[in-house]
């Protein structure tokens, strides 16, 4: 995703529109690991272990080529303002253009 290095927007510190540098931050930890039916949570109560049939637990859940359903990945964006340094924290969304980041 191409996004600019610098970007005019609102400073809740300077209260007023100022350059802002934009900074990507990482998304976080594994999402989804503990989810309610997961694998690792079943693997957790101990239904993977021992010997026998394992039934539900003997396969991957669906093929190789169907696992990944999302297309974007979602960006953390810090803007960090170029007139008194302050940072301002953006939550992950799922941006396609460039474009779409500058407004809010």
């Amino acid at each position: 995703m191409k996004i600019p290095k610098t970007v005019n927007r609102y400073c809740p510190y300077c209260n007023e529109k100022t350059k802002q540098k934009i900074k990507l931050v990482g998304t976080g930890g594994k999402r989804g690991a503990l989810t309610r039916g997961s694998k690792d949570r079943a693997r957790l109560r101990g239904q993977n272990r021992g010997i026998g049939n394992k039934g539900k637990y003997s396969k991957p859940a669906v093929s190789k080529f169907k696992r990944k359903s999302k297309t974007t990945k979602k960006t953390n964006i810090m803007y960090i303002c170029e007139k008194c340094g302050k940072a301002k924290y953006r939550q992950g969304r799922r941006n396609k253009r460039a474009g779409k980041i500058q407004q809010e």
